[in-house]
């Protein structure tokens, strides 16, 4: 069974964790995109301009097939995939965390570091709201005046939702599913008689 949900954040979110005089600020954000992530971070790099440290990880997409880390000048490995850990146990996409770190005047070494940056990600995500969203495709259907019955049949009996629907000779009706439901709805569209279904 294809699995046609994931979980993100509906809203930004705040973490934080102090240890030795240093300051982590954790920022968890919902994201849809690399260009989105990289404003977010120059962003908080403005924001928090006397910070030492701004490390970040974010896993992008549905299927989750994109995610990176960056430790930002700490030592490798400490920062960006403790963040990341946190991302994906929580199994959570189109995710950015941020960790912002205000140096104390004392190394925390290396497993202090991972500690620290895990527990402010930590912080940031279990602040945040999780939601789970569902994986939808668009299709765009046309048909004549008089098939319109049928089609809007089909539409209320499978739950599909109308985006917009235009009427002239044809009509034109672009629809939103599931994922887990196209083959079948589809399916029951292409049985009609002269009706155009196309995916967008």
């Amino acid at each position: 069974m294809f699995d046609d949900t994931f979980k993100t954040i509906s809203i930004p979110s705040e973490g934080l964790y102090k240890e030795k005089g240093s300051k982590f600020i954790g920022y968890a954000y919902p994201v849809k995109s690399e260009a989105e992530v990289k404003d977010l971070v120059a962003k908080l790099k403005k924001e928090h301009h006397s910070a030492r440290h701004h490390c970040y990880a974010f896993r992008l997409l549905p299927d989750k097939s994109v995610f990176r880390s960056n430790d930002d000048g700490e030592p490798s490995g400490t920062a960006g995939k403790p963040i990341l850990g946190q991302i994906l146990s929580n199994d959570l996409t189109n995710v950015l965390v941020v960790v912002v770190r205000y140096f104390g005047g004392t190394l925390l070494g290396v497993s202090g570091l991972i500690k620290a940056y895990k527990t402010a990600a930590a912080e940031a995500i279990a602040n945040a709201e999780i939601i789970t969203k569902t994986i939808d495709v668009r299709y765009e259907i046309t048909c004549s005046y008089i098939q319109l019955n049928d089609v809007m049949r089909i539409i209320k009996q499978e739950n599909i939702q109308v985006i917009s629907q235009q009427s002239s000779e044809n009509s034109v009706l672009i629809i939103e599913l599931r994922k887990s439901m196209e083959e079948r709805s589809v399916a029951l569209f292409r049985k009609l008689d002269g009706i155009r279904v196309a995916s967008i």
